[in-house]
């Protein structure tokens, strides 16, 4: 039995004393407990190895204190796994050396065996739950099928992603086959992430944002729905679009548990956009951990008053900035941990 299932109660929409909180990217660079490790493995070492992504999971729990754990790991360990090559490089982000630009490279992309392939990140997850001993409960996750979709096609990050929605236009059979693959990819592995314990999964739409509203329905939404649709038989899923509140209505009727929020929609709007009905996260501004402790507290206090309680994560409106002080990501989550029902 878990010690604290606060998390868990909201994504039911159970009424609660006060929102539960995690932060997007808590076990991360901000902590020097994590850089310590950072400089003695590299990152795909770090994904890889089950004792040290666990260490980096719980490192926020013990330093921080949120309601819940997010695995360490990377989105990009599924394109790895597809047979796609990608290479992590200091200041530059993913690089993919051979971006997939015809249907002959869609071809060659397997769906794979996630057992074969990504066991270790299986490994990883029950070696978590023993180190957590069932003080918070463990979310894994995924990215959206159109964020690892951006990243094959277009080779490295973008501000905009031409290449990759070019391809969607220009050859819209071919980047269709390959979106269903990463798709397919992505249910089997988060199925076996729920065998192997964790309490909830999240799929990341980091770049859904930079499609228009209809091209949004057809290359992102309508594949992450599937994973919704696959998953929700067996555990919570959050669903987080970066810059997507226009698809917030459209994610309100799915069977999503939880929807993300970044800190361009207000919380007002949020609920009225996604139908008031569905519990949502977020959605404070990262940098705004940069402001000094009082006003920290303040402003999500301001946050919890106007989201609710009831039938809401606290949470950043994305993960955490790599110079934010600990002891300011500690004020956040203390914070929400002192709110109180006025």
């Amino acid at each position: 039995m878990l010690k604290n299932d606060l998390f868990l109660k909201a994504l039911k929409g159970e009424t609660v004393e006060r929102p539960p909180v995690w932060m997007m990217r808590q076990a991360g660079r901000y902590l020097p407990e994590f850089r310590a490790l950072r400089d003695k493995y590299d990152f795909f070492t770090r994904c890889e190895t089950p004792e040290l992504a666990a260490e980096i999971t719980v490192q926020p729990i013990r330093i921080v204190g949120p309601d819940a754990a997010i695995l360490f790991s990377d989105i990009l360990v599924v394109p790895r796994a597809m047979g796609i090559h990608v290479e992590l490089k200091d200041n530059l982000g993913p690089i993919i050396p051979n971006p997939i630009r015809t249907m002959e490279q869609v071809n060659q992309v397997i769906v794979p065996n996630i057992e074969e392939t990504l066991g270790y990140v299986m490994d990883a997850v029950k070696l978590t739950k023993e180190m957590l001993n069932d003080e918070v409960p463990l979310i894994g996750f995924a990215g959206s099928p159109w964020t690892i979709f951006c990243y094959a096609v277009e080779g490295k990050g973008s501000k905009s992603f031409d290449t990759a929605k070019g391809f969607c236009f220009s050859n819209p059979v071919a980047a269709h086959t390959l979106l269903q693959k990463i798709t397919d990819t992505t249910i089997l592995y988060l199925k076996e992430k729920v065998k192997a314990g964790v309490n909830a999964v999240q799929i990341f739409d980091s770049w859904g944002g930079m499609l228009s509203p209809v091209d949004y329905q057809e290359f992102s939404w309508k594949y992450i729905n599937q994973i919704v649709e696959a998953l929700a038989e067996v555990t919570p899923v959050i669903v987080f679009g970066k810059g997507c509140w226009f698809a917030l209505n459209e994610m309100g009727k799915s069977k999503a548990s939880a929807l993300g929020v970044d800190w361009t929609c207000t919380p007002r709007n949020a609920r009225y956009l996604s139908g008031g009905n569905i519990t949502l996260q977020g959605n404070f501004d990262p940098s705004r951990l940069l402001s000094p402790i009082p006003t920290i507290k303040k402003m999500v206090h301001e946050m919890i008053d106007e989201f609710g309680t009831d039938k809401y994560i606290a949470n950043l409106g994305h993960g955490i900035l790599p110079n934010i002080p600990v002891d300011h990501a500690k004020a956040f989550v203390d914070a929400v941990k002192e709110y109180r029902k006025k």
